[in-house]
């Protein structure tokens, strides 16, 4: 068995060669994330490469997410580096010069004229918790409430609505531009904290669009996830930052009410940030970190996405692999316990057919897969969201949107020639299915697409029978 819930692995120092890409592609990733806040222009090129390169040595195709950076405020150089901060100790925020013991500059010279005494701030994703006691001249005093290292360059968290940080920065435009010459099949975008951010991040793409998955790390994102859903084409729970702006008790239940809407919406949703981090240093995972992976499948999320782990970390291919176990075995006997299925709205053809071809699996057991063709990818994310228990295989024309594809749960993408008609729409699925080996002549698959053929609205349902003429 193939795990359908999707495996996201970050690309890096641990990661990035041939061999080991092509070895975490056997382990069960699908999509290779590029984390553009760290590494060089040519690193990240080289990124896009060995995933190019593993997608025809193994025939499967893989999709490229390239993170943005966002409005992320960070530390500048700091000596000694690392560097402790002790309880009580005053550390100051400032818009240039060396960082040491008594402060260091950050990223966005104009912070101070957003934070207010009182305010928190954390540092290192909440290694570090001070205590805003003042703001004067552009510096901010503070004062350490919970002791810890950082290091140079790590992120500066304060309170996200506080911020005046443009949605799209400088630093953005210049990335986006160059990740989309390289020809990266998603675009994350971070630290959304409205629909019009998302908004603002499509126009800048102008006439290169590609889908964009907005990472939810934010409490005005929390706030605002409904109309989030409505703009963006995917999401992503992003625990780290998201654990900083939230209390850390709240998170879990945050994640299930997140996860419910996205797929209320039918919209595909990853679930990030320390799932087996552990794994880091260790080649095995600890039991929290095991449950941890088994609850985000359980909840419905489409992917989960290792980031250090295979990123840095001693055992990428491992931490593939047990990602992988964890969700096949869940899938496979964790049926009682799956969340809810949310009610299907039937809003237009497209998501009836879905729904109905999903009933019908539920209905006949002898039905072994679904089948669709698409030169959009809708038709494969309706049926994908009626999480059905067997596979669909989506046939589809265009090599960028077979890659997006790839995020989607359960579902398996295959290329196609674009049919003249029904009939031989139907044949070239048949056809991909016997000789992939993915059905025997005379197995029962369920066929999705449109008649007639280049009609954009997929409105047909076929129960067939592999091998047969029958148009």
């Amino acid at each position: 068995m193939t795990s359908r819930t999707k495996l996201v692995c970050t690309l890096g120092p641990a990661s990035a060669t041939p061999k080991m890409i092509r070895g975490l592609v056997e382990a069960g990733a699908s999509v290779f994330r590029i984390n553009c806040s760290h590494g060089t222009e040519e690193e990240h090129a080289r990124g896009v490469s060995l995933v190019r390169e593993a997608e025809l040595a193994t025939g499967r195709a893989l999709a490229v997410l390239a993170d943005l950076p966002g409005p992320k405020v960070r530390l500048g150089e700091l000596h000694p580096d690392p560097l402790t901060i002790r309880q009580g100790q005053r550390f100051e925020l400032r818009a240039d010069g060396p960082g040491d013991g008594t402060g260091a500059s950050t990223t966005y010279p104009s912070l101070a004229e957003d934070l207010r005494e009182r305010d928190r701030v954390l540092l290192a994703d909440g290694a570090v918790e001070l205590t805003v006691v003042g703001v004067r001249d552009g510096v901010i005093a503070t004062e350490c409430v919970r002791a810890g290292i950082v290091r140079s360059h790590q992120g500066v968290n304060v309170p996200a609505e506080r911020l005046s940080l443009p949605p799209v920065t400088e630093r953005d435009r210049a990335t986006l531009g160059r990740v989309l010459e390289l020809g990266v099949d998603l675009i994350a975008q971070s630290f959304v904290r409205s629909p019009a951010d998302v908004e603002q991040l499509r126009a800048e793409m102008a006439d290169r669009p590609v889908p964009i998955v907005a990472k939810i790390e934010t409490r005005p994102a929390v706030d605002d996830f409904v109309r989030i859903l409505d703009v963006a084409d995917a999401v992503m729970v992003a625990r780290g930052d998201l654990g900083v702006e939230l209390p850390m008790e709240e998170i879990p239940l945050v994640q299930k009410q997140l996860l419910r809407a996205a797929r209320g919406a039918g919209r595909p949703v990853i679930v990030a940030t320390q799932m087996l981090e552990s794994m880091i240093r260790s080649p095995r995972p600890t039991r929290a970190e095991a449950n941890d992976v088994a609850t985000a499948v359980l909840d419905g999320a489409d992917a989960i996405m290792l980031s250090g782990e295979t990123a840095i970390g001693d055992h990428p291919f491992e931490a593939a692999s047990v990602a992988t176990r964890i969700a096949e075995a869940v899938e496979s006997r964790g049926a009682d316990y799956r969340a809810a299925q949310p009610p299907c709205a039937h809003e237009g053809e497209a998501a009836a057919v879905a729904h109905a071809a999903a009933s019908i699996v539920e209905d006949d057991p002898g039905v072994v897969a679904i089948t669709c063709y698409t030169t959009t990818g809708r038709t494969a994310g309706l049926l994908s969201s009626e999480r059905p228990e067997v596979p669909i295989h989506a046939f589809i024309p265009d090599v960028g949107i077979r890659r997006a594809n790839a995020l989607l749960w359960g579902v398996e993408t295959h290329p196609a020639e674009r049919p003249e008609d029904t009939d031989r729409m139907i044949s070239m699925m048949d056809a991909g299915l016997r000789d992939a080996g993915l059905a025997e002549d005379g197995a029962t698959v369920v066929m999705a697409a449109s008649m007639p053929a280049g009609r954009t609205t997929t409105n047909m349902l076929k129960v067939h029978q592999v091998g047969s003429t029958e148009g």
